[in-house]
């Protein structure tokens, strides 16, 4: 059982021991303790899922995943814990919202907006441009980044550029995954 996954505590739970019981007899077999970095991967493994990946999609959904991969194919960070694409086009950012939203069952209160922008630029008009623009609500921004701006600045982002954040490491990696599928099949 232990060699199953199963912690010492929840096999003394389900044999009726004392958790020091089943140790003693995986230290009298050789069984290696695991450590406690192993033991919370398997807990985190264990943990139900932050989001619901719909399974049956119809055509209309279909096109919908294959936009959202894509972009995320060409704009979202692939490495680290956190689903993050950022981008300064209202249209994309809808977009991208829209599947996490409806293709991948985000929930709602996980989502981060974070707003990099330029001195001479109002963040707080920017902030309220973007939650009307995708809806969303402001108690979900972190606070903006405000570069200092040299007026030699030749391209200029009118609102801003916008990240988007879900942090789950298993959707990162579920949309990875289903990018590389995409590529390896086109």
């Amino acid at each position: 059982m232990y060699q199953k996954n199963l912690s010492g505590s929840d096999i003394a739970k389900k044999l009726g021991l004392h958790i020091r019981t089943v140790y003693r007899i995986l230290d009298r077999r050789g069984i290696k303790r695991r450590s406690s970095s192993e033991q919370n991967k398997i807990r985190f493994l264990r943990s139900p899922l932050s989001f619901k990946f719909k399974k049956t999609l119809s055509h209309k959904d279909r096109e919908l995943l294959v936009a959202g991969v894509m972009l995320y194919f060409g704009e979202g960070a692939k490495t680290g814990q956190t689903v993050d694409l950022a981008n300064s086009d209202p249209r994309i950012l809808k977009l991208f919202l829209k599947f996490i939203r409806k293709i991948c069952g985000v929930n709602e209160d996980r989502l981060r907006f974070y707003l990099y922008c330029f001195s001479d630029q109002n963040a707080v008009e920017l902030i309220d441009f973007w939650c009307k623009e995708l809806g969303i609500n402001r108690d979900n921004f972190t606070k903006p980044y405000i570069r200092k701006t040299n007026r030699d600045l030749s391209r200029r982002m009118p609102y801003g550029v916008l990240h988007i954040r879900y942090s789950d490491s298993r959707l990162l990696s579920k949309i990875l995954e289903i990018n590389s599928e995409l590529v390896k099949n086109l």
